[in-house]
């Protein structure tokens, strides 16, 4: 692990075996979570003032993840704040990256060959760490919900989008925070304690997504947060929180898993309404 980690995966990492640390290993991995961008700073004193543990604690749980100690750790964060002092790549710069790494040229097929293999595996990985009990708690929330918001921003707006039309082929009202204008706040202030929020957002999690889910919080609604961690900071105000973990291949990640997920979402929803799921009838004179 510590060879190769990355800030992202040693977060995955930790959220994999979150609920096996003790006690004490739990309240660092939330310290962790909450304070990744100013880690590198930190000394291990304070880190543990924080906690309310011994220092001995941390390099336990440095170790615990496969780090000699609570320095090589840190180093981790470290090498990722130096890395995002520069812009990050576009998609452009992602392409020219990939062609530099090649020792000769790829063809489209075998792009895709490879690309469509990586979705498989994540939705291999999918099945294999489904939690039906969590994932039964989640339609249980949309069942009874009188509106349902949904918010997805960036590379999770697809997502959004298309559960909403989803769940359009239901008697539930369903609502879009698409910001239009700037204005999610005011999109979503009506919100309240019989509503739920459906919140999409992954690695490096959307603010305008976090700001909807706290306000969502504060008006008492439901949130169903779907992310890639149990402990990203949209879980600690959900409801219900499904982890979805993407496959990815050149540096882009597949939406297959998440999208997959909300169909599952809509489909077990349909089943308890007891809904026959048609198409709308068609308006005269309006041509799909």
């Amino acid at each position: 692990m510590a060879e190769t980690a990355t800030v992202d995966q040693l977060m995955l990492h930790i959220a994999d075996k979150y609920a096996t640390l003790s006690k004490q290993l739990k309240i660092i991995a939330k310290y962790v979570e909450q304070h990744r961008t100013s880690l590198m700073l930190e000394r291990i004193s304070d880190i543990a003032e924080h906690c309310d543990v011994q220092p001995s604690a941390i390099v336990r749980f440095a170790k615990q993840f496969g780090f000699s100690g609570f320095s090589e750790m840190q180093a981790v964060f470290r090498d990722a704040y130096t890395a995002q002092t520069g812009p990050s790549p576009n998609y452009q710069q992602r392409i020219r990256k990939l062609i530099e790494t090649k020792a000769s040229p790829l063809s489209s097929g075998a792009m895709a060959r490879e690309f469509i293999d990586a979705s498989r595996s994540g939705l291999d990985e999918l099945l294999s760490g489904l939690d039906e009990a969590r994932f039964e708690e989640a339609v249980k929330l949309l069942v009874k919900a009188d509106n349902i918001y949904v918010i997805g921003v960036r590379r999770s707006f697809p997502i959004a989008s298309y559960i909403v039309y989803a769940l359009q082929h239901t008697n539930k009202r369903v609502h879009l925070l698409s910001g239009q204008g700037g204005m999610f706040r005011e999109q979503c202030r009506s919100i309240g304690k019989n509503d739920v929020m459906i919140a999409i957002s992954f690695t490096p999690y959307g603010k305008e997504t976090q700001a909807c889910v706290r306000l969502a919080h504060h008006r008492q609604a439901k949130t169903l947060v779907i992310t890639d961690s149990q402990l990203s900071p949209l879980a600690k105000h959900a409801t219900v929180s499904l982890t979805v973990k993407e496959g990815s291949a050149f540096a882009f990640r597949s939406l297959t898993n998440a999208m997959c997920l909300c169909q599952a979402l809509f489909i077990a929803l349909a089943y308890r309404l007891e809904l026959d799921v048609e198409e709308t009838s068609a308006i005269d004179g309006y041509d799909d």
